[in-house]
């Protein structure tokens, strides 16, 4: 691991003007590559403290040994010239875009007499129309089997073709009406070719015209009693309609763009594109990658258009319009760049309301999706979860696998409301049925700290009564106690304690666990914190964190397991604050209990509207006495006296009289619990 300080450029060296830098290796290979507008600045930032430093970083300016940069005339040309180094060294500390798998795409092959439809992957070659791209394969053939009938082009491979020319016959698709078959002269170059151009304008949008086309020649054709042509012109024109019926118009005013949004946390980042032409989402596309360093969202739009257009040529690869969620620093020059890719002006925008922006949250979803996936994909399989079990016993230096980890995190807002969560991994996977959530005792002012401390208190003293040996059968029944069996003989899910107990945060928070543990006489149990800035690993009482590699399966199951903790604690505590909001003044009601504040809220609708009754109106709630009600009205408008409920004229006692007068003469309670 090579020292920055000792490859560091000498002061003043580094020149004030745009450019290109690249980091080299020890075996000079390129391992980083990026652009400034200022090199001196850009690079002086490489050479800071490491501690300040993004975990991918630090390994990256570890690793090099050299540096050195080339001066360009302006931002464009910086730009091309990033691209073109990133993609002739493909150095492994940029962020790259790759595909964790080959996208298809709808190609027409306009270069050849006979153009044909097919199904695509690779690299683009030239003369060569592209469509999409589509999530699947079979997705391309379903719509190409609507529309053969409508435009019955060539789909069949350049050998199927000459062999259906030699013997004279067309193949299947020529006798059922889905192919021209001009390899037996049915129809000629200039007529096959019309047919192909037909196609390639419905797949670009252009498909009214074609629509009102075919229903003026399916009345024309029925107008000649032809009525066997009128009905296959009905039939294409339907086929028509299920095809444009399977792409939604997501834009009414035939906007072609393409939709970018992004979902990241402190290390990874994924990206969605919906790609769409008139106005209609014409194909998709995803991936997740690693950050390198420290990315604002506008940092991820300038690498993702840089890398993922830049290869490109012509208007299927680069759009007219780019709508992203935030502007990168240099927008002006990535424009004009990407305008000279297309051939015209290519505009970035950031939509700010309207058809727009709802697609645009439609693919921020998608691309929320996506980072949950990446990150669950290496903890999704058996095989994958014992490896990350294996990598966390090695990297905290336990004796055996953890097969049980159980994590904590707490949640509050300025003191109010503290809440905590308890979440359980077996074998590592969820146990949900073992989720717990707790309501801290006196939250108000109680520091995160102090909540993890009775959260530990609370689950550990289930365990006090259970047997001290379980190593032989860790779900054994326990002999009695809070860890005993329960009725039925089925032992108690917190019987046994577990082998790794993670907390969300760093070492304050896992020194006060372990200080928790030790009050309760806990210590054969392994404590450690995932703190979130750089998801590195606390042990109590250590100096130093566990730094994992960023790939470890071990890491991903921690986060996971962190995530879930913090999930189910944030529900837990806006379930309790939004309750407090509104039943908290009710709350204090001496013989107000749950169903009657219920059944008052229902009456009313809102408790706004509860305290502008007064105690006739409350008394109307089932179950609500005068004393009752009066104590209502005191405890949302204190200081006013409560409006006397009118006196009616005597009547036989009934039940509500009984019980107002048993509230008379039941002697006056202390308002509150």
């Amino acid at each position: 691991m090579a020292d920055p300080a000792t490859y560091r450029p000498p002061t003043g060296t580094i020149p004030e003007a745009p450019g290109v830098y690249r980091f080299h290796d020890a075996r000079d290979r390129v391992i980083y590559v990026g652009k400034a507008v200022n090199l001196r600045g850009r690079l002086n930032s490489y050479f800071a403290d490491l501690a300040g430093l993004h975990p991918r970083t630090q390994q990256m300016v570890t690793s090099a040994t050299r540096v050195d940069w080339v001066t360009v005339a302006s931002e464009v040309e910086a730009l091309q010239l990033e691209y073109t180094w990133i993609k002739e060294h493909d150095p492994r500390f940029n962020v790259r875009y790759r595909d964790d798998k080959s996208y298809p795409y709808l190609a027409v092959t306009l270069h050849e007499e006979y153009p044909r439809l097919q199904v695509m992957r690779g690299e683009k070659k030239p003369g060569v129309r592209y469509f999409g791209p589509y999530s699947h394969a079979w997705a391309i053939r379903e719509t190409l089997d609507l529309l053969l009938r409508v435009f019955p082009a060539r789909t069949c491979s350049a050998g199927v073709f000459r062999r259906m020319r030699q013997i004279g016959r067309p193949c299947l698709l020529g006798d059922i009406g889905k192919c021209a078959a001009p390899c037996v002269g049915r129809v000629d170059a200039a007529a096959h070719r019309k047919v192909v151009d037909d196609f390639v304008d419905f797949m670009a949008g252009r498909t009214q015209g074609l629509q009102r086309r075919l229903e003026r020649e399916m009345h024309a054709a029925s107008d000649a009693l032809e009525f066997e042509r009128a009905a296959r012109l009905r039939d294409d024109l339907a086929a028509l309609r299920r095809a444009l019926a399977k792409q939604a118009v997501v834009l009414p005013d035939g906007t072609d763009a393409d939709v970018v949004a992004f979902a990241d946390d402190p290390l990874q980042a994924a990206v969605q594109v919906f790609h769409v032409r008139g106005g209609r989402v014409r194909g998709q596309r995803g991936w997740a990658v690693e950050k390198t360093e420290d990315l604002s969202t506008g940092d991820l739009v300038h690498h993702f258009c840089s890398q993922v257009y830049g290869g490109g040529s012509g208007e299927g690869d680069v759009p007219r319009e780019l709508l992203v969620p935030e502007l990168p620093g240099d927008a002006a020059a990535l424009a004009d760049w990407l305008s000279a890719h297309r051939g015209s002006r290519v505009r970035l925008r950031v939509p700010q309301r309207g058809p727009k922006r709802d697609l645009m949250e439609t693919v921020a979803r998608n691309a929320g999706q996506v980072l949950a996936q990446y990150k669950l994909r290496r903890v999704g399989d058996l095989a994958a979860r014992g490896q990350a079990l294996d990598e966390l016993a090695e990297a905290l230096g336990m004796d055996s696998a953890p097969l049980r980890i159980e994590c904590v995190d707490v949640s509050q807002l300025h003191g109010t409301d503290v809440v905590a969560s308890l979440v359980v991994f077996e074998d590592g996977a969820p146990r949900k049925s073992d989720y717990r959530t707790f309501a801290i005792r006196g939250d108000r002012g109680v520091d995160d700290l102090a909540a993890l401390g009775e959260v530990v208190r609370r689950r550990f003293a289930r365990a006090d009564a259970a047997p001290a040996d379980t190593s032989a059968d860790p779900l054994a029944d326990a002999s009695a106690g809070g860890g005993g069996p329960a009725p039925g003989g089925r032992p108690r899910r917190f019987a046994y304690p577990p082998q790794l107990f993670v907390v969300d945060g760093g070492q304050p928070q896992v020194n006060a666990v372990a200080a928790a543990l030790a009050g309760r006489g806990v210590s054969d149990l392994t404590v450690v914190g995932l703190a979130k800035r750089m998801e590195e690993l606390w042990l109590p009482g250590e100096s130093f964190p566990v730094i994992l590699p960023r790939q470890s399966a071990g890491l991903f199951l921690l986060q996971h397991i962190r995530d879930q903790a913090h999930d189910v604690a944030i529900r837990f505590h806006r379930k309790r604050r939004s309750r407090r909001m509104t039943e908290s003044a009710l709350d204090e009601v001496a013989g107000l209990g749950e169903a009657r504040r219920k059944a008052l809220l229902r009456h009313f609708g809102s408790l706004q509207r509860v305290s502008a009754a007064d105690v006739a109106e409350i008394m109307e709630v089932p179950g609500i006495g005068r004393r009752t009600a009066e104590a209502v009205i005191a405890a949302l408008r204190p200081g006013e006296p409560a409006t006397p409920a009118p006196v009616a004229p005597a009547a036989p006692a009934g039940p509500a009289a009984q019980r107002d007068a048993a509230d008379a003469q039941r002697p006056t309670a202390p308002l509150g619990r």
